[in-house]
């Protein structure tokens, strides 16, 4: 997780935008891979224009190139779709922590509102990795257990990524669903505290603990 917070943190772009991706491209996305996993997921643009994402026994992600203001643009809205989900999927154990699909916001560190304590944290973070890792990341979540949906937890990998649950189980899938978020508002449900200014999109679909498989459709992404 300390290596994926570290890539993610090195694509950030300080640019400002209003986000409203209709997938006719993968232009504005850059690939997130991870030095330690080889085999990759794969995104690729349908012939209807959604994203497909595809992972087998693999992680890596897409990442939006440009950031944006949560406090000028805190509605995060998309439309996605899952076709299975992984029999051994398990948020609570680094074994389970994979997901068809999900939606991360991710947010940039801020040194001079830090704490003491993790400032120390960040600044070893940053001498080891030459950057500093964000902040934090909410990660929009379809998981295989009904139970978990709009749940909070957090990431078996780091206390900094909060999982929440939007769909889960067998009887969503196969068909399209539109998620509407306030980032404000689930920040503070997650962390209990008003979220950092800065902060990036990215799509993830991940197999590589459950070693599992799966597909999954983005048709767009906005934020606004």
């Amino acid at each position: 997780m300390k290596t994926f917070l570290i890539i993610i943190y090195s694509l950030f772009q300080l640019n400002f935008y209003s986000l409203n991706e209709n997938f006719g491209s993968l232009e504005m996305w850059k690939d997130l891979t991870f030095p330690k996993i080889k085999r990759h997921s794969t995104y690729q643009i349908t012939e209807d224009k959604t994203l497909k994402a595809e992972t087998n026994n693999s992680a890596s992600g897409i990442i939006y190139k440009e950031s944006f203001n949560v406090y000028d643009k805190q509605n995060l809205e998309f439309k996605w779709r899952a076709e299975n989900v992984f029999e051994k999927g398990d948020s609570s154990k680094k074994s389970g922590d994979d997901y068809p699909i999900r939606v991360y916001v991710i947010f940039e560190y801020n040194e001079k509102k830090a704490s003491f304590s993790k400032k120390l944290k960040y600044k070893a973070a940053k001498t080891l990795y030459g950057e500093y890792p964000p902040d934090s990341t909410l990660n929009y979540i379809w998981s295989n257990k009904e139970k978990m949906i709009g749940s909070i937890v957090s990431s078996p990998y780091a206390e900094e990524a909060k999982l929440i649950t939007l769909q889960a189980g067998k009887s969503k899938l196969k068909s399209w669903h539109i998620e509407k978020r306030n980032i404000i508002s689930d920040y503070k449900k997650a962390f209990g505290k008003e979220p950092p200014k800065i902060a990036s999109i990215a799509i993830m679909s991940d197999s590589d603990n459950t070693k599992e498989s799966a597909t999954s459709y983005v048709d767009w992404i906005k934020v606004y």
